[in-house]
């Protein structure tokens, strides 16, 4: 699997382990977290989930920008990681909202949001740039290969699909860890306080402290969460009590965070000096080209540019799909999956397990049909891919429908002989795992590959630039995420993920009609 690749690659992925972990546990408790600490709808946590996802994808383009513009490639990730590291060491200090909504919770809520910020910026300056240095290895694979002659050149242009992949698998090791930590650490806490994790609880005991109603709901579940031990004196003490320990347990898992940020650090300035660097632009030699060359020159640029924004139109509808794992997925994980032994959070899990799992069998897949004459070009693999993503929200649509299930917020005034009453059940885990299943091959077969196919169309003085590209259609795909939450509570949820699956339909047609054309730009 490894062999004949550059040397740096593994180190590569080593480093970025550490941002994929805080990712990971950003990525499984953000909306959730917002959700039980300030009492926010699930629409508003969207609304800055979205905004936060967005902007460590668009700031991309500004660390891209930075890296090209000053050819320290080196020095721009370093600081990525120190930014992050500060913003994840803000975060896991356990400042606590008021419930009554006086300034000092706005307070806090703006100083969480800076926390945000400061992580979306680190990763800006360091996501895209290390991407564009393993490309630059691809580079100078080629260049090496060339000298060899037109076979070799071949075997090592086939090597780029394969070593991005490698490159995804292994930084995913850290997303397969990290959905776990704040979790678990939660529960404990909770445990060490005499209480009891109930995924509903957070958001009755904020409607109780707001209206002060007590519900039937709300009376059962507070029994289900009070232990052995646990001396209740009034309703309302006993909501402060359970909003502020819930939240302590995810508060204190991103000082994980930042333990992963400075091993990923130490890693990367260990190994820095494997890594290629952009060449100094040359000072003294200037060379002279026709007006024919110049035209054609501009011609090819262009032709790549176009192929290039035609696919990152494409990489916008997927992630504004796949990223719903995040979102409705989450809260669909919450509200309609049976979570008593498995927190919401932990199904996180599921999308780098399968990436670990299933990216060396469908490498094995692609280098057969290689040899066999049949490869599958990268803008092929792309479409498929958004077919596969599909496939994830027909089994969604398909299952919601038969299953009767209405909207997120009717489901969730429901109590147990409601749910009864109307037939309603939820569902067992095994769907969230064929949802992942589904939405992680698909990943595998856009996300690597949409980056292998930036490296091979980015003009060479724009590299850095081109990644930040890809990341920023990643933005705008995240920008519009919030809307998978607003539609999950406002319809029956079967038509929340056939809007989904429509997108993903329309978007696999119209990659399938630029096909052709995307193959001849990348050749």
């Amino acid at each position: 699997m490894f062999k004949n690749h550059p040397k740096g690659l593994i180190p590569a992925a080593l480093a970025n382990m550490g941002e994929r972990f805080g990712y990971y546990i950003m990525n499984a408790v953000l909306l959730l977290f917002l959700v039980s600490k300030f009492g926010l709808s699930d629409a508003t946590a969207g609304v800055i989930y979205s905004v936060f996802y967005c902007g460590i994808y668009i700031l991309s383009l500004v660390g891209g920008a930075i890296a090209d513009r000053t050819q320290n490639y080196n020095k721009t990730i370093q600081w990525g990681l120190i930014i992050m590291a500060i913003g994840y060491i803000a975060l896991s200090v356990p400042v606590f909202s008021e419930t009554d909504g006086n300034s000092a919770w706005w307070g806090i809520l703006v100083f969480t949001c800076l926390a945000l910020f400061l992580i979306a910026f680190g990763n800006g300056l360091f996501k895209g740039n290390l991407q564009a240095i393993v490309g630059k290895m691809y580079d100078e694979l080629e260049a090496e290969a060339a000298k060899e002659g037109p076979e070799a050149l071949a075997q090592a242009k086939d090597k780029r699909d394969s070593g991005f992949q490698i490159f995804y698998v292994f930084i995913n090791i850290g997303g397969l860890i990290a959905p776990f930590v704040a979790p678990l650490l939660r529960q404990w806490w909770l445990g060490k306080h005499h209480l009891i994790y109930n995924a509903d609880m957070p958001a009755l005991c904020h409607q109780y402290l707001s209206d002060g109603v007590v519900t039937t709901k709300f009376t059962e579940t507070m029994q289900q969460v009070m232990s052995t031990g646990y001396t209740f004196v009034d309703n309302f003490s006993f909501c402060q009590e359970y909003i502020t320990v819930f939240n302590q347990g995810i508060h204190y898992s991103f000082i994980a965070s930042v333990v992963a940020m400075l091993l990923s650090l130490i890693i990367f300035l260990c190994t820095k000096k494997m890594f290629p660097q952009p060449a100094k632009k040359a000072k003294a030699e200037v060379v002279e080209y026709t007006a024919e060359e110049k035209q054609s020159m501009a011609k090819e640029i262009k032709q790549r540019m176009y192929a290039l924004f035609a696919v990152l139109g494409i990489a916008i509808f997927f992630w504004f799909s796949f990223h719903q794992n995040g979102q409705s997925l989450s809260v669909f994980a919450r509200d309609f999956v049976v979570t008593e032994s498995i927190a919401p959070e932990i199904w996180q899990a599921l999308n780098p397990f399968f990436v670990i799992v299933l990216t060396p069998i469908i490498m094995v897949i692609f280098s057969s049909l290689a040899k066999k004459g049949k490869a599958i070009s990268t803008p092929r693999k792309i479409a498929i891919g958004m077919g596969i993503a599909g496939c994830a929200y027909l089994f969604l649509t398909i299952y919601s429908a038969i299953c009767g299930y209405p909207s997120g917020t009717d489901f969730r005034a429901m109590n147990a002989s409601e749910m009864a009453e109307a037939g309603l059940a939820k569902a067992g885990p095994w769907v969230l795992v064929v949802t992942y299943f589904f939405l992680t091959v698909a990943e595998l077969f856009i996300s690597p590959l949409g980056l292998s196919f930036v490296s091979k169309v980015a003009p060479r003085h724009l590299v850095g630039l081109c990644q930040g590209l890809w990341l920023g259609a990643t933005a705008l795909g995240n920008l519009m995420i919030w809307v998978g939450p607003v539609m999950y509570n406002a319809w029956p949820i079967a038509y929340c993920w056939a809007v989904f699956l429509g997108v993903c339909v329309i978007s696999m047609g119209i990659m399938l009609g630029m096909v052709k054309w995307l193959e001849k730009v990348a050749c």
